[in-house]
């Protein structure tokens, strides 16, 4: 992502995790891949958001769909990404690809 493409970028996480739980998270990606962590992980606890985008995993014990929405300056959801398996994600390009199209 260039310079440009960044200062017009934020990017949030939402996961019904607690705080203490959110930290240990952190700490375990930081500690197996390279980089800087520089977004805040947000907490859903109530489910406001997960039920708003209709993620709520009814198998899941309680757990969202793992999902990643982009979403544009006006609120428009430009592209979405939601799967079943939590172990399948976006990959970086497909993100970066969705990111460019955006007017």
């Amino acid at each position: 992502m260039t310079k440009e493409e960044k200062e017009k970028t934020q990017i949030l996480a939402v996961s019904i995790d607690s705080h203490d739980n959110s930290r240990l998270l952190v700490r375990r990606i930081k500690e197996k891949y390279r980089g800087d962590f520089d977004f805040p992980l947000l907490e859903d606890r109530n489910h406001r958001v997960i039920d708003r985008y209709g993620l709520l995993n009814p198998d899941g014990k309680g757990w969202p769909h793992p999902a990643t929405f982009i979403i544009d300056k006006q609120g428009i959801v430009r592209w979405k990404y939601i799967e079943e398996d939590y172990k399948k994600r976006p990959s970086n390009e497909q993100i970066l690809q969705a990111l460019r199209e955006i007017p």
